[in-house]
């Protein structure tokens, strides 16, 4: 399969997993999108705020804010909550975090009601992506009330969906 190929199926599927990932809103469940390429492996993360922080709305107290920046600084880190099976040679190489209630993203607005999601995009580049055997997802670990994860992930070698449910945490990407 050709990199243009790929390139257009991850975006299809993208585009495709948009409608998929703005379903019910649902507590301790988190819905994670993998494209795995040659150079690079990226992944896109839609949860409640809740999974997270254990409250989804802007916090409103100096320990909420201190566990907001904490959640933030996890994310952050993605190369600690995501490990991509060694053999392709993956690097963390960019992390973007949108939400309203936390003024995260450009277009971040002060947020209304109390329902808040969080959506972040952490981009690998990868010595040989497609080598990828498996990934890791250490969301569980790192955030306690989340408790399911429904991934859909594109790679060379085909689509799948596959679910995590607390405490699994790895993800074969090669069949």
């Amino acid at each position: 399969m050709t990199p243009q190929r790929i390139a257009t199926l991850f975006a299809a599927f993208c585009f495709g997993t948009a409608a998929w990932a703005a379903g019910p809103h649902q507590h301790g469940v988190a819905q994670l999108d993998v494209g795995v390429e040659p150079g690079r492996v990226v992944l896109e993360l839609d949860t409640p705020l809740d999974n997270l922080l254990g409250f989804e709305r802007a916090p409103r107290t100096d320990a909420e804010r201190e566990r907001a920046a904490a959640v933030v600084k996890k994310l952050q880190a993605a190369d600690g909550l995501f490990r991509i099976d060694p053999a392709a040679g993956c690097t963390l190489e960019k992390v973007s975090l949108k939400s309203a209630a936390l003024g995260l993203g450009a277009d971040a607005a002060p947020a209304k009601g109390e329902h808040a999601d969080l959506e972040g995009r952490f981009e690998f580049r990868c010595k040989a992506g497609a080598k990828a055997g498996f990934l890791e997802v250490g969301l569980f670990e790192a955030f306690a009330p989340l408790k399911r994860i429904e991934l859909q992930v594109v790679t060379q070698r085909g689509q799948l969906k596959a679910v995590l449910v607390r405490p699994a945490s790895r993800v074969v990407l090669a069949r």
